[in-house]
C-alpha cells in the first residue's frame, strides 16, 4: 500500500481507502442510522488523520468528491479551500446529500465559506430533508467557527429555527434542536433569547415543535450549562 502524502493523487487516496475499509465498521455505522451504501467503513478519526497527511488541495478535493465514496467525500470537505469554495459548489454538493453524517461533516466546510449566511437561509427554505438539515447543522457549527460574528447574526437565526421547528422528519428536527441549543449556549445574551424561543415551542400544540422546545429548555436550564455560560461572560 502506497504511503500517502500531499502529493498523492485522488486515485491513490481512494485505493488507500478501499484497502483499509472494514465491513465490521460498515455494519456498526448502521446502528447510528448512517446509510452505508456508499461507505467503506473507516472511522472519522482515521479519515481526519488521512486529511492531515495529504493536506489541502482544492482541485483534488473535487476529484475525491466525484468518486461518490462517503469517506472520500468527507476528506474532500476537509481538504478543500473554503475561500475558493463558492455558493454554487455548496449547492452542487448539498444536492447529493443522503445521510446525516455526510451533512454534518461537510457543513463544517460550508460555514467557513464567504457565502455561509446566504446558504443557511437558502437551505432552510429547501424542502429536501438533508439539504434542510444542512442549514441547521451550519447554524450549530457557526457558533463554534465564527467566533468574531456579532450576536445579531445568531439571533437572526432564531426565527428560522422557530419556523421549521414543526418539521417532523427525524434528521431535520434533530438538527433544528442542535442549532437552537448551540445558539443558546454561546453567550448570556443569546441564552436568554434562545430560551424564550425554546419555552414558546415547548408550549406548542405541534408535537415536533413541543419536543424541540422541551429538549432545548432541559439543556439550556441545566446547572452545568448555566455555569459554562456564566464563565464565558467572566
Amino acid at each position: 500500500m502506497v504511503e500517502l502524502s500531499p502529493q498523492s493523487s485522488a486515485d491513490e487516496i481512494v485505493a488507500h481507502l478501499r484497502a483499509i475499509g472494514s465491513e465490521e465498521n460498515r455494519r456498526g455505522m448502521l446502528r447510528y442510522g448512517i446509510k452505508i451504501g456508499r461507505a467503506l467503513g473507516i472511522s472519522h478519526g482515521m479519515q481526519r488523520q488521512i486529511a492531515r497527511k495529504i493536506k489541502r488541495n482544492h482541485e483534488r478535493a473535487f476529484e475525491l468528491w466525484q468518486t461518490g465514496i462517503m469517506e472520500a467525500q468527507f476528506i474532500a470537505s476537509v481538504t478543500a479551500d473554503p475561500k475558493r469554495f463558492s455558493a454554487a459548489d455548496a449547492r452542487q454538493w448539498a444536492a447529493s446529500f443522503d445521510s446525516w453524517d455526510i451533512v454534518d461533516g461537510v457543513s463544517d466546510l460550508f460555514v467557513d465559506t464567504d457565502a455561509w449566511k446566504e446558504l443557511i437561509e437558502e437551505f432552510a427554505a429547501d424542502e429536501r430533508e438533508f439539504v434542510r438539515r444542512t442549514a441547521f447543522a451550519m447554524m450549530a457549527w457557526s457558533v463554534v467557527h465564527r467566533k468574531q460574528e456579532p450576536a445579531a447574526t445568531f439571533l437572526g437565526f432564531l426565527p428560522i429555527i422557530e419556523a421549521h421547528a414543526t418539521d417532523s422528519r427525524n434528521f431535520v428536527r434533530k438538527a433544528v434542536n442542535w442549532a437552537l441549543r448551540s445558539i443558546g449556549k454561546r453567550s448570556v445574551e443569546m441564552h436568554g433569547a434562545a430560551l424564550v424561543v425554546a419555552e414558546r415551542l415547548a408550549q406548542s400544540t405541534d408535537k415536533t415543535a413541543r419536543w424541540n422546545g422541551k429538549d432545548a429548555v432541559r439543556e439550556l436550564t441545566n446547572a452545568k450549562t448555566l455555569e459554562r455560560i456564566a464563565a464565558r461572560k467572566a
